[in-house]
């Protein structure tokens, strides 16, 4: 067998293994769930903040940290859903010191290719109405807001990532939800 024809078995390896035997400090196995997860934590990332510009130190601040933490991972099998959680909460403590509100309008909406420019032109314009509406959403409302609709949280899950209760959330939510649909009344 030549280097060239050599496969990595951790590469193909479930995560309970990979994190298992990252969590026993073997680097190539976490190398292996940082090549793995990386690009998924970029795009929720990229979701969550309000610019581009911290994306990469918020992955790379929950990959040091899932480094640390590691070992106190339960379930090792749920590496997936534990990096994202990390991530996330990155993000936010990123959003919270810099004091900058999730902006809407960073994020792309891909129009389909048959569209026509004034139908492009007027989902963009839809895109940046709901923008100015996420940004009149005080914090707590809006960090719900982007979890639920931008990164499919469960209520539990946002209840977790904020440290609040879940009924709080679903207090949160429906008053967010109430005000984007009166601020965008005329774009039903």
């Amino acid at each position: 067998m030549t280097s060239d024809n050599y496969r990595d078995p951790l590469e193909s390896a479930d995560d309970r293994i990979v994190a298992g035997r990252a969590a026993d400090g073997d680097t190539a196995a976490f190398a292996t769930l940082v090549r793995r997860y990386t690009p998924l934590m970029r795009a929720y990332a990229r979701r969550i903040l309000p610019g581009t510009a911290d994306i990469d130190d918020v992955v790379q601040d929950a990959f040091v940290t899932a480094w640390e933490q590691l070992p106190k991972l339960d379930d090792p099998g749920r590496a997936k859903a534990w990096l994202m959680r990390i991530t996330s909460r990155k993000a936010i403590d990123r959003i919270r010191a810099s004091r900058s509100h999730a902006d809407i309008t960073e994020i792309d909406v891909p129009a389909p290719a048959p569209e026509s420019p004034p139908r492009q032109a007027e989902a963009r314009a839809g895109v940046a109405a709901l923008g100015d509406a996420l940004q009149h959403l005080p914090a707590s409302q809006r960090e719900c807001w982007v979890l639920r609709e931008l990164g499919g949280y469960s209520y539990e899950e946002i209840a977790d990532e904020l440290d609040i209760s879940a009924s709080t959330v679903r207090g949160l939510l429906a008053r967010a939800r109430k005000d984007i649909i009166v601020r965008m009344e005329q774009w039903r």
